[in-house]
């Protein structure tokens, strides 16, 4: 009994490619990539492109684009190198030039001081780092930044981008390491025509740039075409360009009188291009091409990151390093069909007017009806635009970016949900719920409903009526809806299962992208089915997120999809293989393999993940669950052991060992381990849920029940802790107890047949 009780539950461990990101729902987007047939143009160069655009070329070489990365010579770098030192938890690293070279004395991977030359700089402002060539052609982020705004500003200074924690040569975010590495983290965003080119055999790089910035054709794709049509004198389509990133089109801002905002003067019928082609670089997402594909949609050679938890507040403000577009595309100015240059100029990247944002905002938002008192309740000349509707995070220790959301301050949802406000920002020695009184007593209580709310709830146990409420709101961006999404828990009710199923046909990818992942919590053929029609998404990201649902259920797919499969389960495997250098990434072609029943091959992945990262949890638990199924308990066992004896804290090689041994037949070991995962990890209801019907089968129910219910407040919303709690009080005479957590769970779950099965039985 207690083998058929917990041994379904599965320890295959999947890792998302890192990052670690949309559209409007007008309908899909032109064609602005090249037509097939055409002959593919290459990199001309921004020299070129100066002969005939002068200023443009003027304005770019002042710009961060322009100083992206650079060889580090005595005219591009910017920090003290005359013998300064630097004390980090007392390692003191030197700064020196020798002979017109730059260098540093500090730690290497073994903690052992050595001399590393500095090889590029990378950015300007408001600071600098330094790049140190490695063998095997890797290039490593030094952990140490040059400060360059002024010294009134606590500037020209050497800092550590780790300053309130040692990271010494042990951890995974040491500056050697693989997460402090160039060619991965960093290249595709500051240099232009990029080949990665990484060696899986050597795990090693022979990384190519046509230019070492972010050059005009950084943006505008490569413009070898541009240039013969020009010497020609004659422009044919999109004037010899691969994409077109103009927006206006034939519309203007329009100022209404009534309102005080400016509106197109035409309907845009499809998403803006620009923030699709500048959240290549300005987004937090992931890569899932081997080439970037210019005048396509971002979704098409990156995943974007939803409003996920630890990247994004629950109200969709950003939180932890994110960029602008995962919090543009929340904004009322996206869905206005405000494009990036309406504010930015393209070719130096400032603000189009002045270094005033206000005065941006004032393009089209009459200053006599929103900058003064009567808007915004404070002194005339005391605030900024800005100060309320984009504030800002430090990230990088000194680099300030403000939020792109353009939202309007809403102090009642830090109440609920524990997201920041603009107004507390400011008055920090007040709370909230001041903040709140406040912002009522000035512009009342009718307040618009705020998807930050469900995702709170989904985040925190509410439940997924919330969520389900929320997702079918159209005037929500799709961004929050997605995420919404992926919130959703199982068992799902008949309403969700068709909440779903609706939002696969949604105009937005992001929301389709989120109905997919969503899809695992319904019967395995009831995913194949609904996941299938999505194998011939024009878009990538959807095809990838088809196959990747389907593939563990692929005997269940209706043949008419087989040949769909095949093709998106190959796009599945080269978008792994376009990271191969990262162990998340042959982790995820290791389960791809062993799910195609190729077991050799699933093998070799986990491997070459657990030598890339001899520490990395996921492959190794997931190379014992392949061996498990092989009948090779006792290699399965030994690899798990092997993890145990590198890493006696982690709690899921103690989780699945547990397991391993529930289907070993050795009970009183497999309880013992899973008691550790879940002492080890008491925040993981599934750690906790398990160890709780271990006991239970072994005929501790008593120790199960008490366990259960000194836990069950930690997990609000769990299913299966109040489901396991329920039936286990019902099944020792404890009727009214179990009625009462049925119910309880029956308010936050309406609509599961079983569980109201249960109730009627009680």
């Amino acid at each position: 009994m207690f083998v058929k009780s917990i041994a379904w539950v599965s320890v295959r461990l999947v890792f998302p490619i890192l990052a670690s990101l949309v559209v409007s729902a007008c309908g899909p987007a032109p064609q602005h990539a090249m037509p097939a047939g055409e002959l593919r143009p290459s990199f001309a160069g921004s020299a070129i492109c100066g002969n005939c655009h002068a200023a443009e070329l003027a304005a770019w070489r002042q710009s961060h684009h322009a100083l992206a990365m650079q060889a580090a010579t005595p005219g591009t770098v910017l920090g003290d190198f005359s013998d300064v030192h630097f004390d980090y938890f007392g390692t003191v690293s030197t700064f020196y030039e020798r002979d017109g070279r730059f260098y540093v004395r500090t730690d290497n991977d073994k903690g052992e001081f050595q001399d590393f030359a500095i090889a590029y700089t990378f950015g300007v402002d408001p600071l600098q780092q330094y790049l140190v060539e490695f063998p095997g052609g890797k290039l490593q982020v030094l952990p140490f930044a040059w400060d360059n705004r002024s010294t009134d500003s606590g500037g020209r200074r050497w800092f550590h981008i780790y300053p309130d924690e040692q990271i010494d040569h042990s951890d995974p975010l040491y500056w050697t390491g693989r997460e402090q590495n160039w060619n991965y983290m960093c290249a595709e965003c500051h240099s232009t025509g990029l080949e990665k080119n990484y060696h899986s055999d050597s795990d090693s790089f022979e990384t190519t740039w046509f230019e070492i910035s972010v050059g005009c054709e950084g943006c505008h794709g490569p413009g070898s075409r541009h240039v013969e049509e020009a010497e020609a004198g004659k422009f044919g389509r999109r004037g010899g360009f691969v994409t077109d990133l103009d927006d206006t089109g034939r519309g203007i801002w329009e100022m209404n009188p009534a309102t005080g905002i400016a509106a197109r003067s035409e309907i845009r019928m499809h998403p803006p291009v620009q923030p699709e082609a500048c959240g290549r670089c300005h987004a937090r997402r992931s890569v899932i091409a081997d080439h970037y594909e210019f005048g396509k949609r971002l979704t098409d050679t990156h995943t974007p990151a939803l409003l996920e938890e630890g990247l994004y507040f629950a109200d969709g403000q950003i939180q932890d390093e994110v960029y602008v577009y995962g919090s543009f595309l929340q904004s009322r100015m996206y869905q206005s069909g405000v494009s990036c240059s309406d504010c930015h100029d393209p070719h130096s990247a400032r603000l189009k007017t002045t270094t005033v944002p206000s005065a941006v905002c004032a393009k089209c938002h009459l200053p006599a009806r929103f900058d003064s008192t009567s808007h915004h309740h404070h002194p005339q000349g005391s605030v900024a635009c800005v100060d309320c509707h984009m504030t800002s995070r430090t990230y990088m220790v000194v680099d300030q970016r403000r939020d792109h959301s353009f939202r309007i301050p809403r102090p009642d949802l830090s109440i609920t949900t524990g997201a920041p406000n603009a107004c507390n920002q400011c008055h920090s020695d007040r709370d909230a719920q001041w903040a709140a009184g406040i912002v009522t007593s000035w512009y009342g209580d009718n307040l618009r409903d705020h998807y930050g709310l469900a995702i709170h709830a989904g985040r925190t146990g509410g439940g997924n009526q919330p969520l389900l409420a929320a997702i079918g709101v159209p005037e929500f961006p799709g961004i929050a809806r997605a995420s919404m999404l992926t919130l959703l828990r199982p068992p799902y009710s008949a309403e969700a299962g068709s909440v779903i199923a609706t939002a696969l046909g949604s105009a937005d990818p992001l929301v389709r992208i989120g109905a997919l992942r969503a899809l695992p919590g319904l019967d395995p053929r009831q995913q194949a089915d609904l996941a299938a029609p999505s194998l011939l998404d024009e878009i990538r990201s959807l095809r990838l997120e088809a196959a990747r649902v389907i593939s563990p259920q692929r005997q269940l797919l209706r043949s008419n999809f087989d040949q769909d499969f095949r093709k998106a389960e190959l796009e599945l495997e080269h978008s792994m293989l376009a990271t191969a250098e990262r162990p998340e990434s042959q982790t995820g072609l290791g389960n791809l393999y062993a799910e195609a029943g190729d077991p050799g091959r699933a093998e070799a992945a986990y491997r070459q993940a657990l030598r890339l990262d001899p520490g990395a949890v996921g492959p190794r638990i997931n190379l014992a669950d392949l061996y498990r199924g092989l009948g090779r308990d006792d290699d399965a066992e030994a690899s798990l052991r092997e993890g145990i004896r590198m890493q006696p804290e982690a709690a899921a090689y103690r989780h699945a060992l547990g397991l391993l041994l529930v289907r070993r037949d050795r009970p009183d070991e497999a309880l013992h381990e899973l008691e550790l995962a879940a002492q080890l990890q008491p925040a993981d209801a599934r750690y906790t849920y398990v160890y709780a019907v271990a006991l239970n089968s072994l005929g501790q129910a008593d120790a199960a029940i008490t366990y259960l219910q000194d836990i069950e407040g930690n997990f609000p919303g769990d299913f299966d802790i109040h489901w396991a709690l329920a039936t286990m009080l019902r099944d020792h005479g404890r009727v009214d107890e179990a009625r009462a957590v049925a119910v309880s769970l029956a308010e936050i779950y309406p609509g599961i047949r079983p569980l109201e099965n249960l109730l009627r039985s009680l």
